[in-house]
């Protein structure tokens, strides 16, 4: 049987990436991170800046495929023969910060029942646990201004963004992006992971806040040992071989 590559010719680099991003759905799907068919992980095409790959809108990331990614520019035109849409939301909001942001190659965004309860508060992430240590600081924050439709929010998502890959969407949910798909993933899962013990730790008891001091020793030590240009890799890699085992329709 034919492949997608072999029926739609593109790059090598182009399938690789769009396996990558179909890997990456499924262990979402996998994780319990998605949301019915909504939610978008969308990662730049490779040799082609102004070019994505987003998930066809109205399937559930179990069956999102290499094959059937959609490929769109930064202005919203499809640029394969995909017969699938794209949600207007999706496109909005991941679209601008591919445009604006050169090192966000890679850019998750969901509605997690922990991401969307910690964007819900007023204070936000706390330094109360050993995920959000390393992550205090280095997040941005958006105030909610209803869905993302309208492309007059873009500059202002860009603005609030700032010098930060890591963003809570005030009453929404969590953003991050990255220089690598794994890269991002590791980084999601950070966020996520510091978002569920918070959660936790509110019906344990008081929140204990970790000290400045230990905070900045925290930053300087966690994943020290991770080479930059592999971060993330050995993680991404590990959970592919789970959902490999479960179902490998993702690379076709």
């Amino acid at each position: 049987m034919a492949t997608a590559a072999q029926t739609h010719p593109m790059s090598d680099a182009e399938w690789q990436a769009r396996q990558q991003l179909a890997a990456c759905y499924r262990i979402f799907a996998h994780m319990g991170w998605d949301e019915l068919i909504y939610n978008h992980i969308s990662l730049r095409v490779p040799g082609e800046e102004q070019a994505f790959l987003i998930n066809p809108f109205g399937l559930h990331y179990s069956e999102v495929k290499a094959s059937n990614l959609v490929k769109i520019d930064i202005d919203g035109n499809t640029l394969d023969r995909s017969p699938h849409p794209v949600n207007r939301a999706g496109f909005v909001q991941h679209s601008v910060f591919h445009r604006h942001v050169p090192d966000a190659h890679c850019i998750i965004h969901t509605h997690t029942t922990a991401g969307m309860a910690v964007s819900s508060t007023q204070e936000g992430l706390l330094a109360t646990n050993f995920y959000a240590g390393f992550l205090v600081g280095n997040i941005a924050y958006h105030d909610f201004e209803g869905v993302t439709v309208r492309t007059e929010e873009g500059a202002r998502l860009v603005a609030n963004l700032g010098d930060k890959r890591f963003m809570i969407l005030r009453n929404h949910g969590l953003l991050v992006m990255g220089q690598t798909l794994p890269e991002a993933f590791l980084r999601y899962f950070v966020f996520e992971r510091a978002c569920e013990i918070q959660l936790a730790t509110r019906q344990a008891g008081t929140p204990l806040i970790i000290p400045d001091e230990v905070l900045a020793v925290h930053k300087r030590d966690m994943f020290s040992a991770i080479p930059a240009e592999r971060f993330g890799m050995l993680d991404f890699a590990a959970m592919v071989r789970v959902i490999d085992r479960i179902d490998p329709s993702w690379r076709d």
